[in-house]
Order: structure tokens, then C-alpha cells, then sequence
């Protein structure tokens, strides 16, 4: 190499350094008071090209001999390209003029200087329309953002779950989001690669840009969206940076609107790219530092950038270009053309609805451009938009969708696997479509299979919303427009050390001897009890020990059997139990499912024995058309498949200890709140007047949950007196989200 460029050049005395790089090899040259770059390129005819068509891209830069471009140099036969032997194989050379100036990622930012990139690209940008080369045009490159996708295939490369998801939420968004958009757009060549290793600063403005091996013919706009990626890593507040680039950018080079309004996109869809490859290289070639040297920032700005309302960035850079925002309709315009077509019996949160545009894991978005940490929902049971379980429903949609007369292998496998979670006698499930569903016919099975009517359920529980499942739940008959309990329900005290009459014991016996009496004395025996274990509705009130081992063993020597209703808190959300009725140490005879097992799709599902199924097959057909297709099937599938590739049941556990312990520090302060209690990331506390009289506190509670909303926090109120916060987040749910909730209630508190 040394003789190459000796011979070939006329350089004397050169001497060379290996330079970092990601697949061509690169050296410093110097020479006498000169610098140079040398690029060496394999013996292939495609990476020929590639440089020959680099080299005239940059000879057509230098119209201006402005010094902000690398110059080939031509060597003594008067040619760009140079070919060499080494260790016995051809090379190609190529030689550039080095630019002084300091690395962007080395020097201290400043509005000015982010003003400075946004001219010098835009001026780059005009300069490089004029300019044509069908190499170029032809070339499918997978750092070109148009080709985006190409990349997909290194998720599985990705050793950290959270970051693969947050990686293959925006692929999947950018499917949606941007692959539509992309014919309509500009194209022209560009750079494709201005990042803060590349790009140079002198006296505290872009002075230069090196390193054209990714120049790409693709949409105008990807240009931007690189350098602003690569711009806005480390900066807690990325959009604001972003904007003094786009501002300067646009005087120069006008953006189009639809061009602005996928930028959000495209930003993440760079970040994406650039994590991804780092890890599929670190599993090839795992000594090349250089290759993994944005990959940290990029998963941290990925990190805030999945947390930031789309329509909030994109009305940031439409302020930015000067364009109009669009502005969502008022919430009570929209409340309005509900009420012409639904009914108020829907009810709405919040004394200021939410009106929602997307949601993303955690965080939900509305139309105006705000984010929302969503500690509310145990719907989303993943996380919201969760790319595993949407992708799952997609698929299937697009390839069969039927009922359960049909044989398919997706109600099958989803079977099986749902069945090994649970103790081996629980071997039997019957598909429905909403946990209220599961609720009936759970009555139904138990009814059947006794021979017997009455049920006996708790204070203060829910179990869904059909004429079966609304008579056997207090919440509801004893509640707002209830009718009262009827001949067929026993209703029992519920086991609440806290509030209850027996509120001075740390056990259920006595709640359970007392149940067990009035068991006794019912004129009817009992077919069936039914218990969460712990009462949502009653304010997130967890059973009191050993109550249901008494009250299952009264029951079933009675001639009933055991309902355990899990719809609340199945599927890991109590952290130490995968379902809720482990952590009573006792197994039901039948299990009700739903919310969660769909992570929002509408599944449910009854699981039972032998027994209780093989009587319910009596010649009468069980039939739901929806329960249990195919593509719920996949769905419900995803969702075991995330919670256990994601440990989400220990995320529970881990992140729900720390949020109740953060909660009785704040009890400890604030004698407001009187109890905490719950498990995993299923949280209730308590607000009270007075501890000692356990007065509640209502009016307290319902300003504490909309001051919240107010500062964009989630949260519900329930319980006797509607004096509880209750707080079932997405699994995902992490310790720097209950730190954002408990510190907003001590200030909302401390206000109050």
C-alpha cells in the first residue's frame, strides 16, 4: 500500500493509520505537511462502480471549491481509481483530501450551531439535485430509509426484550405510517449518512462532511431525518433541539407538509436502523467497536422518542417550517356526536375526558399532542400497540378466520399451552369473547353440574355485564339502579381486614366462619361460589388469609364447587402468582378469563375439569362464534409468548413491590391515605378523613385522580365509597413510571 502510494500518487515518505470504519477500510495518510484519506475497496465490479460513481458525485460537489467536501485526487495516470496488488489479490484505491475541523459528536452544542446544520445540509441538498447517476439510482441499500425494512431481520438479534420491542413497535408503525406515503415524496441524491462522526465544526458552525460511501437516490426529506437522529442523541429534549435544524433547513430548501408529517417516523426509523445493525454486528464481528459506537444513545432516545405523542412532534415541526397546525375538535364537540348515537350509560372518565389518537406500550396519546402515562389500564395487559401481539393478529386475519366446527391448529396449540399454566386437574377450557361471557357460562357449568341455583358471592364484586353475571354481582345489584339481590344469590361479607367488622385481625377466620354459617343456613344449597382474589370493584381489596382454603372446603362439602374469577388478575399481573388464586393456596374448580388475555382483542375463556365439562356435554351444543377462532387464538398466544419473553409476571413483581413501598413512604407522610395495599401492579390506596373512624375521603380521592389526569397520569377510583386509587398498568410498567406517579401525588397532596 505503502509502494501504491509512492508510485501511483508521487506521495513521499507516506505514512498510514487505520481509521475505524464500517465495512470499507479506511486510513489516514500523511505526507510531508499533507493529509489525506485513502479508502481500499475489495476486487468486486459492484464496489468499483459504487466508487467511481462516489467520485463523480464528489467532482460535481467541487463546482465551488468551497472546501467542505473530501476532493478525489487523481493518481499519475490521471485516473480516480487506482488498482493495486495485496497479499496476492486485487484492490482498488482511492485517495481524498482530508478536512480539518472537529467531530459534531465531539463539541458542545448550541441552538447556533443546530441552525448551521440545517443550512449547510439544505445547501448541500440543492447543490446535489442537479446531479444524476444511474449507479446511484439503481443501488438498494439497507441505511437507505425507503428500504427501511430490509433491517427487520435483525430484531431477533436484539438480546434485550424491551429494546426489541420499542424496535418492532416502529417497524410495524412505519408500515403503517410511512410506506403509503413514500411514492409521493421528492427524490433526489443524498448523503444518507450525516451523523456527528462525519459531519466537522470550526468556530462553532458546520464547516464540512465526509464519508459519501452510503450516498443513496432516495426521498428528499430522509436526508433531514438522518442528520436529526443522529443530532438528537443524548438531549433529554429531542424535539426541542430538533427544531432550530429544521427552522434553517426549510428557509433554504422548502419542505412539503406531508414531507414534515412523517418525519416523526422516519427519525425513529433511523435510530431503529442503527440499533439493530449494531447488534446483528456485534454478533458478527464483535472486536469492531466502531460499529456499536451509536448504539447506546440511540436506545436511549428511542426510549423518550416511543414516549412522545406522534401529533405533538409533528405540529412542533410543522411550527418549525412554518406551516398551519391541525387542531383536533373540542372534547365537548366530540363528547356531543357521542351522545347523538351512543348512550350515556357509557360512562366516560375524568371530569375532562381524554380524547385519544394511538397509544404505545405504557403511554396512551390523545388528539391535541399529549402523552399520557397510562397507570390505569389492565386491559393492554403487554402494553398497548404491543408489535408481537398486533403482528399476531394481522397474520392471521389475512389468513383464516372460522369457528370451532372447523379443526385448525391455532385453537389447539393456544389450548394446550393456556392449559400448562394451570394445575393439572384444571385440563379443560371453553373458549368465549369477553370475560363477561366466561362469567355466564361459568354459572351455567356450576348449575349444571350441581343440580343446584343459589350462588354465593361477595360484597362488592364484579363478574360482568349479562343479565348472570349482573345478578351475581353486588357491585352492581346493590349499587346505582341495582334491584337488590335475588332468591338464587347469597351474599357474603367481604374479607377486608382493613375496612371490614373483623378489621382488627391479620386472618380471614373469622370473616370465613361466618360465611361458612350462612352457607350453612341457606335454605338452598349452593351450586357455586365466586370470588376475585382481590375484589376490584371494592377498592383493589385482596382476600384476607386462609379465607378461601374455609370457605372452599365448606362449599364443596356442601355439594357446590369453587369459582375463582381471574379476569382482573390472571396472567402474572400479582407478580408472585401467575393467577390469582395461587396466592390463596387453594385450586378452584373452575377459572374465569378474559381482559388480559387478548392484551385488548376481545377473548375470554372458562377453564374446568373433566368432570364439570364431560356433564355440560348433556347432547345440548355449546356454540360461540367467536370464541376461540384462529385469529384470537394467535392473539392469546402472543400474549403468553411476550410474558414470557419479556418476564413481565417478575416485572410485576419487582416494579409492584417497589410502587407499594413507595406508596407507604408516602402514607407515612400524609395521613390522608389510610391503607395501601394490593400486589404486583394491582395497587390500591385509600384516602380517609380520619384513620382512627376511617371517614372517607371521596372528594379527596376524585381531585387527587383528575389533578393527575391533569398532569397527564391515569389512574381510577373505585371501592364502597369511591374513595380508592386504583393503578393496574401495563405489565410494562417500570420503576421510573411509579416515580412519575408517586412523585405527582405528593405535590397534588401537598397542594391540595
Amino acid at each position: 500500500m505503502l509502494k501504491t502510494l509512492k508510485t501511483k500518487y508521487n506521495l513521499s515518505n507516506p505514512q498510514i493509520t487505520r481509521l475505524v470504519g464500517y465495512d470499507i477500510v479506511n486510513y489516514k495518510v500523511s505526507s510531508n505537511s499533507e493529509k489525506y484519506i485513502l479508502k481500499v475497496y475489495p476486487d468486486k465490479k459492484e464496489e468499483f462502480d459504487l466508487a467511481e460513481a462516489e467520485n463523480e458525485i464528489l467532482v460535481y460537489l467541487q463546482k465551488e471549491h468551497n472546501n467542505k467536501f473530501p476532493e478525489p485526487i487523481k493518481n499519475k495516470a490521471n485516473n480516480l481509481l487506482t488498482p493495486f496488488q495485496e497479499n496476492n489479490s486485487t484492490k482498488t484505491a482511492r485517495l481524498l483530501t482530508y478536512l480539518e475541523g472537529d467531530f459534531l459528536g465531539d463539541v458542545e452544542h448550541s441552538e447556533e450551531l443546530f441552525k448551521s446544520f440545517g443550512k449547510f445540509l439544505a445547501e448541500m441538498d440543492l447543490k446535489l439535485q442537479g446531479c444524476k447517476n444511474y449507479v446511484i439510482e439503481a443501488r438498494k441499500l439497507k441505511w437507505d430509509l425507503q428500504h427501511f425494512l430490509l433491517n427487520e431481520k435483525y430484531l431477533n438479534d436484539i438480546p434485550n426484550a424491551s429494546n426489541r420491542k420499542i424496535a418492532a413497535y416502529f417497524f410495524q408503525q412505519f408500515k403503517e405510517k410511512v410506506i403509503p406515503v413514500l411514492p409521493d415524496l421528492r427524490k433526489q441524491i443524498i448523503h444518507d449518512d450525516a451523523n456527528e462522526w462525519n459531519t466537522l465544526v470550526q468556530n462553532n458552525s458546520i464547516s464540512g462532511i465526509f464519508d459519501f460511501g452510503d450516498v443513496c437516490y432516495s426521498q428528499l426529506i430522509n436526508e433531514l431525518a438522518i442528520a436529526l437522529a443522529y443530532s438528537l442523541l443524548g438531549k433529554k429534549e429531542p424535539l426541542k433541539w430538533a427544531i432550530p435544524i429544521i427552522l434553517e433547513y426549510h428557509k433554504i430548501l422548502p419542505l412539503e407538509e406531508k414531507e414534515i408529517d412523517i418525519l416523526y417516523w422516519l427519525i425513529a426509523a433511523r435510530l431503529c436502523t442503527t440499533a439493530s445493525n449494531s447488534a446483528y454486528e456485534r454478533i458478527q464481528r464483535p472486536e469492531n467497536s466502531y460499529i456499536q459506537i451509536s448504539e447506546k444513545p440511540a436506545w436511549e432516545l428511542l426510549e423518550i422518542w416511543v414516549t412522545i405523542n406522534p401529533i405533538h412532534a409533528r405540529n412542533e415541526f410543522r411550527k418549525a417550517a412554518g406551516f398551519q397546525i391541525q387542531k383536533g375538535k373540542e372534547i365537548e364537540i366530540v363528547k356531543n356526536e357521542r351522545l347523538n348515537s351512543v348512550s350515556s350509560i357509557f360512562s366516560i372518565s375524568y371530569k375532562k375526558p381524554v380524547y385519544l389518537e394511538s397509544a404505545a406500550f405504557q403511554y396512551m396519546f390523545d388528539k391535541y399532542g399529549n402523552s399520557y402515562l397510562d397507570a390505569y389500564n389492565n386491559i393492554p395487559h403487554v402494553g398497548h400497540s404491543h408489535p408481537r401481539v398486533v403482528e399476531a393478529g394481522q397474520k392471521q386475519m389475512a389468513k383464516l378466520n372460522t369457528n370451532t366446527r372447523f379443526l385448525y391448529d391455532q385453537l389447539n396449540n393456544y389450548s394446550a399451552n393456556l392449559l400448562k399454566k394451570f394445575p393439572s386437574q384444571l385440563s379443560k377450557v371453553f373458549f368465549v369473547n369477553s370475560g363477561s361471557a366466561a362469567g355466564d357460562l361459568a354459572i351455567r357449568l356450576a348449575r349444571n353440574f350441581t343440580g343446584k341455583n343459589r350462588i354465593a358471592a361477595l360484597e362488592y364484586g364484579y363478574h360482568g355485564n349479562m343479565q348472570t353475571t349482573v345478578e351475581i354481582s353486588h357491585y352492581k345489584f346493590a349499587g346505582k339502579g341495582g334491584k337488590g339481590a335475588s332468591e338464587n344469590v347469597l351474599c357474603l361479607p367481604i374479607p377486608d381486614i382493613y375496612r371490614g367488622e373483623f378489621r382488627n385481625e391479620k386472618d380471614g377466620l373469622s370473616y370465613a366462619k361466618k360465611a361458612i354459617q350462612q352457607i350453612s343456613n341457606s335454605k338452598e344449597k349452593i351450586a357455586a361460589f365466586i370470588a376475585e382474589p382481590i375484589v376490584g370493584c371494592g377498592g383493589q381489596v385482596p382476600l384476607a388469609k386462609d379465607y378461601l382454603k374455609e370457605v372452599y372446603t365448606a362449599l364443596r362439602n356442601q355439594g357446590g364447587i369453587c369459582i375463582s374469577d381471574e379476569v382482573q388478575t390472571g396472567f402474572g399481573r400479582l407478580g408472585d402468582v401467575f393467577w390469582g388464586f395461587e396466592m390463596h393456596e387453594v385450586v378452584p374448580d373452575i377459572v374465569i378469563l378474559g381482559k388480559p388475555m387478548g392484551n385488548g382483542h376481545p377473548i375470554g375463556a372458562v377453564v374446568t375439569t373433566d368432570e364439570i365439562a364431560e356433564a355440560f356435554n348433556n347432547g345440548m351444543e355449546f356454540f360461540s362464534s367467536f370464541g376461540g377462532n384462529p385469529v384470537s387464538c394467535a392473539i392469546g398466544q402472543a400474549v403468553l409468548n411476550v410474558l414470557e419473553e419479556e418476564q413481565l409476571q417478575q416485572n410485576a413483581k419487582t416494579v409492584g413491590d417497589y410502587y407499594i413501598q413507595q406508596l407507604k413512604e408516602l402514607q407515612q407522610k400524609f395521613d390522608c391515605i389510610g391503607d395501601v395495599r394490593g400486589s404486583g401492579l394491582f395497587i390500591g390506596f385509600e384516602f380517609v378523613k380520619n384513620r382512627m373512624t376511617l371517614e372517607p375521603d371521596t372528594e379527596l380521592a376524585q381531585k387527587v385522580k383528575n389533578n393527575l389526569r391533569e398532569n397527564n397520569i391515569l389512574v381510577g377510583t373505585d371501592g364502597t365509597f369511591n374513595n380508592v386509587i386504583k393503578s393496574k398498568p401495563p405489565l410494562c410498567f417500570t420503576k421510573e413510571n411509579v416515580d412519575e406517579v408517586v412523585g405527582a401525588i405528593k405535590k397534588i397532596i401537598e397542594d391540595l
